[in-house]
């Protein structure tokens, strides 16, 4: 099964060192029977994008902890899409949880198919959108307008050979 792992610039640059994203268990997301059942007139690709979307939401929660934490980053979210076995896998079934799966295992980097990244021309909106969170995760409408608006900006692909360049 495809799945979009979260990540962040210097968690791919550990998982690309270590050879593997973990330690399990892992978050991620996926087209799972709860996601098709909700959306239910997407096709595969549409189903593909929600689930990249919720873990590039996943991706920014991530860069705000990083920042807590006082772990410099790059203002940009990462997604690693990885083909990994369904046997590895648990599901959500309730409707907050409806694209989130568990990952029992590390997921080796010889399984990621790709990697999406926010372009550099995204930083500025990113960096509000981390400093929005708290108060929009409090209910206030205008900081949760600034951490959607992250969203407006597509994230890139970059095939796997390229993650060496853009770590660099």
């Amino acid at each position: 099964m495809r799945v979009y792992l979260p990540s962040t610039l210097p968690a791919l640059a550990r998982a690309a060192a270590e050879g593997q994203l973990g330690p399990a268990p892992l978050t991620g997301y996926a087209v799972t029977p709860a996601l098709t059942e909700w959306y239910a007139s997407g096709d595969t690709e549409e189903l593909e994008y929600v689930a990249l979307t919720d873990a590039a939401r996943a991706s920014l929660r991530m860069l705000a902890a990083d920042r807590a934490d006082g772990v410099a980053a790059a203002p940009r979210r990462v997604v690693v899409a990885a083909e990994v076995p369904d046997a590895t896998l648990s599901m959500g079934a309730d409707l907050e949880e409806r694209a989130r799966v568990r990952l029992a295992e590390a997921v080796p980097m010889a399984k990621v198919a790709a990697v999406h990244v926010d372009d550099v021309s995204a930083a500025a909106d990113i960096e509000a959108a981390i400093a929005a969170l708290p108060a929009a995760d409090g209910g206030d409408d205008d900081a949760l307008f600034v951490v959607d608006g992250a969203e407006a900006h597509e994230l890139m692909w970059y095939a796997t050979q390229e993650i060496p360049d853009l770590l660099a």
